[in-house]
């Protein structure tokens, strides 16, 4: 859950700056624009706080703080430790997609630390890599 908390604050704390800025503006312009970065922050607080990994069925899904990913099973060439995952398209590219939601940074908890770890470990032997 404070992990879940921190991926959202990257939207919560600019989405309070503009919406304190919406109140004092002066024009109807800058108030419009304010609002609709209020806006565009409360869809990355939510992205943040929904970060993640799903394994079901043979694929994928990579939820990120900009778009979702869903990869086949098959697909998989690779989890590597950044963490990212390692893919062939249905035309032969690689492609690259990273797992914001497990990315480790040096100030965490080690507890924190230690989950994210053992939640990508996981994610090798699901995709059998």
């Amino acid at each position: 859950m404070v992990n879940r908390l921190a991926n959202s604050g990257l939207g919560v704390v600019p989405a309070g700056g503009a919406g304190a800025y919406a109140v004092q503006a002066g024009s109807g312009f800058s108030r419009l624009v304010a609002c609709c970065a209020v806006i565009g922050f409360v869809v990355l607080a939510v992205r943040g706080y929904r970060l993640g990994v799903t394994c079901e069925r043979g694929r994928l899904s990579v939820r990120g703080y900009l778009r979702t990913r869903v990869i086949a099973r098959e697909s998989i060439t690779e989890i590597t430790d950044f963490p990212a995952v390692r893919w062939t398209a249905r035309n032969g590219g690689q492609r690259w997609t990273p797992v914001a939601a497990f990315m480790t940074s040096p100030g965490e908890v080690s507890a924190t630390r230690l989950h994210k770890d053992q939640v990508i470990g996981e994610l090798w032997r699901w995709a059998g890599r």
